[in-house]
């Protein structure tokens, strides 16, 4: 119990510490002072720096593209119609980022460098976000549920729509006076994707929403 929630505390000071002073501003040392241990228990856990680092993108990616997988196959399996899957998954991703609020925002900001591991990273997880998305979307123009299938841009936009809140939460709240973490604005942030997404399948599948 002790040592999961010394891990734990790694975890959130390296998060907390990333995101202010960036990963190349932070040391193993200001980690360790800031979870108060010793710096070998970040050794032990994470081999080193650039192992957390790995670490917290990882496993926050594989619980992003798991939201999206899990409505995939659901749609895949012709357990409900693939807006309705597209729909909750959208729903679940949101939802999980928001719960992970900064290590969200600290994934997304790294990302967007030109490194090796962000290389392999987009192989083996955006990649896939990606098919998965398609994969739907194939499924809703098989079925009829849309009249012509969208292009990769409507992905790109849907990525797009799904990280910004996370990647820029201060600009929402200082230009546009909303709370990005509020489940208020979850809500209504999830209404107009959704108004956004329906306007490329059958009005006779989004009547009744």
């Amino acid at each position: 119990m002790g040592k999961k929630a010394s891990k734990e505390k790694v975890i959130k000071a390296a998060i907390e510490l990333f995101n202010v002073q960036g990963f190349s501003g932070t040391s193993v040392r200001d980690i360790a002072k800031t979870a108060e241990c010793n710096v070998a228990l970040i050794s032990y856990y994470f081999g080193s720096k650039q192992g957390l680092l790995e670490y917290l993108i990882t496993d926050f990616l594989e619980g992003y593209v798991n939201a999206v997988e899990i409505e995939a196959a659901k749609s895949a399996g012709g357990e409900d119609t693939a807006y309705d899957c597209l729909l909750r998954a959208i729903w679940d991703v949101m939802v999980y980022q928001q719960q992970k609020h900064q290590l969200a925002r600290f994934v997304h900001r790294e990302i967007t460098l030109d490194t090796i591991l962000v290389r392999e990273l987009m192989t083996t997880y955006l990649a896939k976000e990606k098919h998965l998305f398609y994969t739907m979307l194939q499924k809703g123009y098989e079925n009829k549920e849309m009249a012509a299938l969208p292009n990769e841009y409507f992905v790109l936009q849907l990525k797009g729509m799904l990280t910004m809140p996370f990647l820029h939460p201060q600009y929402i709240r200082e230009v546009y006076h909303l709370m990005p973490h509020e489940h208020h604005f979850l809500d209504q942030y999830f209404s107009s994707i959704a108004t956004w997404v329906a306007t490329y399948f059958n009005d006779s599948v989004t009547a009744s929403e």
